[in-house]
């Protein structure tokens, strides 16, 4: 099977990504896994390449077919965007935004059309796409969006070493979040974990579901969403073939090391344990969309971008999970299933 090609846009352009992308794509290692394909502004990242001297010959081209993945050199999409005499590293910018909008919109469309295999994006600034005025929930519901999917039916999974985390609600009050914990979104929620584990590697993933009530809401005594909404997604899982379990209380279940990946119901759920780990080793995957999409879990490091500090070993990590569940999904697929019967 051919190493899959992999679409790396650099993020803010006032940020860190751009820098951590050139050391990724700078990193020998980091070939034996993919064909890595950078998208933004070819002006930028030859500024910053040249500012940190990183060694690698940087190749604008116009349509993925050019590129030729040679070692020691990365073929750009030229995403035009920056106004380089007014560009600043490190400054919250609404042209930075609206940047980092356009690189990742365009690497969405070539893994929509089959011309990429997955997208690893670089970090955003929050404060410089408010200032823009572009509305942006976080990347797994501009993925929806820009995939014609239904953004319930849409996640965010952390994963680290040790953990695989998904929730199934995210960037909104704990309230707005406890009428949005239904049945129907629980299952959706354990059909992508499902499939994302699979991507990543698991033949028969086991899924461990966390309540949303303390203990699990221990038996209808701390309220009744998880008797009401949680146990009967996992027990129409179950029937789906998902091996699924719960739901268990939130505090102790990721002691558990008999499941392989786990379902969470709040954002702080999951992103407490998983940042406790570290953001150098955690990858955020949007799961339940027809692309293969993720981001680093660090932020855009404005203050120190444009120095040479930036650590790309979160970004090279990810880029390598993803070309590894890239070639696990080609496998798991239906062709592919078919393909193994026959012989």
């Amino acid at each position: 099977m051919a190493k899959p090609i992999l679409a790396v846009t650099g993020g803010d352009p006032a940020g860190i990504g751009p820098e951590i992308a050139l050391k990724a794509l700078a990193d020998k290692r980091l070939r034996a896994t993919c064909r890595p394909l950078l998208i933004g502004d070819a002006e930028v990242l030859t500024y910053y390449r040249d500012l940190l001297k990183i060694p690698l010959d940087l190749k604008p081209i116009a349509a993925v077919s050019e590129a030729r993945f040679a070692p020691g050199s990365a073929e750009v999409l030229h995403d035009p965007s920056i106004e380089m005499a007014a560009f600043r590293p490190g400054t919250t910018d609404a042209a930075g935004a609206r940047a980092t909008i356009s690189a990742t919109r365009r690497a969405i469309a070539l893994a929509l059309s089959g011309e990429v295999e997955a997208v690893v994006a670089g970090p955003h600034t929050q404060a410089a796409i408010a200032a823009a005025g572009i509305s942006f929930d976080g990347y797994p519901g501009f993925v929806a969006r820009e995939t014609g999917s239904d953004p319930a039916a849409v996640f965010l999974m952390l994963v680290s070493e040790g953990l695989r985390i998904a929730h199934v609600t995210l960037h909104v009050g704990v309230r707005a979040a406890l009428d949005l914990i239904r049945r129907e979104r629980v299952l959706r929620a354990l059909r992508a974990t499902d499939r994302a584990l699979r991507d990543l590697g698991s033949e028969t993933p086991r899924i461990g579901v966390a309540g949303v009530n303390p203990h699990a809401g221990e038996g209808g005594l701390f309220g009744s969403e998880d008797a009401q909404e949680i146990s009967p997604a996992v027990a129409e899982a179950r029937k789906e073939g998902i091996q699924a379990a719960g739901p268990f209380g939130a505090d102790t279940l990721l002691l558990r090391k008999d499941f392989d990946g786990y379902l969470m119901m709040l954002h702080d759920q999951g992103h407490i344990p998983a940042k406790l780990l570290g953001f150098d080793r955690t990858s955020a995957l949007t799961i339940g969309a027809p692309v293969r999409f993720a981001t680093v879990a660090h932020g855009s490091g404005l203050d120190i971008a444009g120095k040479g500090l930036a650590d790309a070993s979160c970004l090279i990590r990810t880029i390598e999970r993803m070309a590894a569940g890239t070639v696990e999904g080609a496998k798991a697929s239906p062709q592919a299933r078919r393909r193994a019967k026959n012989n």
